[in-house]
């Protein structure tokens, strides 16, 4: 009899621990479904509201809204957070940091081999937005398909190398210093087109247009000088055809101050924490 009871004792514990496991399981997997949910509802909110303004300024400068496009600046925001932008159709991704964009490649990767065990899932484009070095390049190529941040020769020839190694042809910007800020990356507004020039001379190279950045401080109409010299050195390179009939994208505009990067002609909006937060 005592066999038996400690027997019995020992099989209800273990079936005990087994419910309590599927019970985390199935807690845990709750929090998830939540999380989703709530990120899903911020993020479809903030879309709503991004390209509710964009539309309104292109009504008001006499620009078609689908000229302008969005790369969700993922940062700082959670995974959650952004398969939660990728399936309200956010599929141009965007990251300043190397091996964060390596990192967050890699897990929205993994995520859209699960969900293509359910369907075609998107396909996912990542911009590398921030600043590169050289050292850097190699890391990246596996997972980016446009960089925004070429500022001088080397490093556009450190990427071409790298991209031709791998069979690949990058699209690229030249960033270009618009604000003459000493603290920002950039070559200078009068060594762009030189530059830009040159980047077209690399055989795995593919310029497709100009970035720039607004000073940060001083609100959004501050940044609108140097998003006019953007916009005229822009014209400038086009009448000189540079890069052909692809060289025709503005990246420009964040989310303190994208309203006015469309007024001053920006194809390209860059935005984080309007999305995100």
């Amino acid at each position: 009899m005592g066999e038996r009871r400690h027997e019995s004792e020992s099989t209800f514990s273990n079936d005990s621990k087994g419910h309590g496991r599927v019970g985390l399981l199935l807690g845990a997997a709750r929090a998830i479904f939540a999380a989703m949910a709530t990120w899903k509802n911020r993020i479809e909110g903030n879309l709503r509201n991004i390209r509710d303004t964009i539309a309104s300024v292109c009504l008001r400068c006499g620009r078609q809204s689908r000229e302008v496009s969005l790369v969700a600046v993922t940062k700082s925001a959670p995974l959650e957070a952004i398969k939660a932008a990728v399936e309200a159709g956010l599929t141009a991704l965007g990251e300043s940091r190397v091996q964060q964009l390596t990192e967050r490649a890699e897990q929205v990767t993994a995520w859209l081999q699960e969900k293509g065990n359910q369907g075609q899932p998107p396909k996912v484009c990542w911009h590398m937005v921030g600043h590169l070095q050289r050292n850097k390049v190699k890391a990246i190529l596996d997972s980016v398909e446009v960089i925004h941040s070429v500022d001088s020769l080397r490093l556009a020839e450190e990427i071409s190398t790298r991209a031709e190694r791998c069979g690949r042809t990058i699209d690229v910007l030249v960033q270009v210093n618009c604000s003459q800020e000493p603290q920002k990356s950039g070559c200078a507004v009068g060594a762009a087109m030189h530059l830009a020039e040159l980047v077209c001379s690399l055989s795995n190279l593919h310029l497709i247009g100009l970035m720039a950045m607004g000073p940060l401080a001083g609100g959004p109409e501050a940044a609108r000088p140097a998003f006019a010299r953007m916009r005229e050195l822009f014209e400038e390179m086009r009448h000189e055809k540079i890069g052909g009939a692809d060289f025709r994208h503005l990246s420009m505009g964040m989310s303190q101050d994208y309203p006015v990067a469309i007024e001053e002609g920006a194809t390209i909006l860059r935005i984080g924490s309007a999305l995100f937060e």
